[in-house]
């Protein structure tokens, strides 16, 4: 932190110096505060990332007609977003501070949350529309590369490892919350204080009455809660950093190296977790015109004895296994070192990967076969979520002990960004090549993270232990 950094924002929300390594000086009651107000307000920026994944599923159930295609690209649409939007938000700390910045984000979540609750009521939205709304929802997850950067600036480098893993893991936990509490939700008619009832209708099963805009409203309040809180209990570092200042972290090839773990990571827990309702409806579910045959109320199930599962009742399991993992081995990471946990989770990666693409084309020779087939997909994926944690850990833990202060910062946001194309990328790749090709690039690219990991940062010798 530099003194003039000091003189020029001194007083208000602008702390007149700061440093954690310095115990005399670390005020660390506010470091917690600040931690936990933001990661309230990151866990609704997620909350607002994945309703698309929670919704889009259901919208040809509520009377929409969208094709397959049109459903992954609509799904995939808030990665494309926050992956823009967290290239914006990874420069914002420095220059808009703490408080201002988490406040208003906060705000701005409102706007696609909204749209969506009013969008679902009347299945008539163009399908440009809804590509907006997911587009906007996109803010919710540019947040991130904004959070975490300005939170990792009130800790000393030994508590980064647990401090940061908490807020990104409770934040993930976001993506589980609104993919759980949604069908609970809807089944709610008391909590519809705006708008009327829909009948959903899900092929095989009978026609419910649902209220879909509780999905999205009531989470409004408790975004105008965090966006109160932070601008009123929350203060920020002066930490000197232009743009052009920032994008220094460009020539250290520990930023480009360090990218290609993270895309390993959280890639693919934000990839999977925005895609994993759909792609288990189209392999073993009503999606797939091999079990089911006809249209809404008349299709019949074609495997005699075999029960459609319905996505919205697992797929919360995955984000909610990632999201624990990475708080939950958080501290393993600040007493071993976050590159042990990195090659763990990418040799994990690899053997979860291989297990799950033996599920990836469905076996319909009979209700048993696809039952069998189903349970492995499952757990593979589920397996798939937990090492993707594991490493959003270690790399977290990794990024403040190989970069200097301010590096670390922009290097986290910068990381963050180019994964948070994860969901995109999984909606392009499971479209376009289908699953069984895109899951063995997932395979070939850890395999090659783990030679990265090992040369880099994991074995005796590494150049930046870590």
């Amino acid at each position: 932190m530099s003194s003039s950094a000091e003189t020029t924002r001194r007083g208000g929300e602008w702390l007149t110096s700061w440093d954690p390594e310095d115990s005399s000086r670390w005020d660390s009651g506010l470091a917690w505060r600040t931690l936990w107000i933001t990661t309230f307000c990151l866990t609704l920026a997620f909350i607002a990332w994945f309703l698309p994944s929670a919704i889009i599923p259901k919208l040809n159930a509520l009377g929409y007609e969208f094709t397959k295609n049109q459903l992954y690209w609509m799904a995939a649409m808030p990665g494309l977003a926050a992956g823009l939007f967290r290239l914006v938000w990874m420069v914002l700390p420095p220059i808009m501070g703490t408080r201002k910045m988490v406040s208003l984000t906060t705000l701005l979540l409102i706007a696609s949350t909204l749209g969506w609750g009013v969008r679902v009521q009347n299945p008539t939205a163009p399908y440009w529309e809804l590509m907006t709304l997911a587009f906007l929802a996109g803010i919710g997850g540019g947040a991130f590369s904004g959070f975490m950067p300005s939170t990792s600036y009130f800790f000393p480098r030994a508590k980064q490892g647990t401090a940061l893993g908490l807020q990104a893991g409770l934040g993930n936990l976001g993506v589980s919350i609104v993919q759980l509490a949604t069908p609970y939700l809807i089944a709610i008619g008391g909590l519809a204080i705006f708008g009327g009832s829909q009948m959903m209708t899900v092929p095989g099963k009978p026609a419910t009455e649902v209220w879909f805009q509780n999905a999205a409203f009531v989470w409004i309040p408790l975004m105008i809660i965090g966006a109160l809180l932070a601008w009123t209990m929350l203060k920020s570092v002066p930490v000197t950093a232009n743009i052009r200042q920032q994008f220094d972290i460009f020539k250290n090839q520990d930023t480009w190296w360090m990218t290609l773990l993270y895309i390993m990571t959280f890639g693919t827990f934000s990839g999977l977790a925005a895609q994993f309702g759909l792609l288990m409806n189209n392999l073993y579910g009503a999606g797939n015109s091999e079990i089911v045959q006809g249209a809404g109320a008349s299709a019949q199930i074609l495997i005699d004895g075999y029960s459609v599962p319905d996505p919205v009742k697992f797929v919360f399991l995955g984000p909610l296994i990632g999201a624990v993992a990475r708080f939950a081995f958080a501290p393993l990471t600040d007493r071993m070192g976050g590159a042990i946990w990195t090659l763990i989770s990418g040799i994990g990666l690899v053997i979860s990967i291989a297990f799950t693409m033996t599920a990836l084309v469905p076996d319909t020779s009979s209700a048993a076969a696809l039952d069998s087939g189903f349970t492995k997909f499952l757990w593979g994926m589920l397996a798939i979520f937990l090492f993707s944690g594991i490493g959003n850990a270690s790399t977290f833990k990794q990024m403040p002990m190989i970069f200097e202060r301010r590096q670390a910062g922009g290097v986290i946001g910068w990381t963050a960004a180019i994964a948070a194309f994860g969901p995109f990328l999984f909606g392009v790749g499971l479209t376009t090549l289908g699953a069984v090709p895109f899951y063995a690039i997932g395979i070939a690219w850890a395999v090659m993270c783990i030679g990265v990991t090992w040369w880099r940062y994991a074995r005796r010798g590494a150049p930046k232990p870590g």
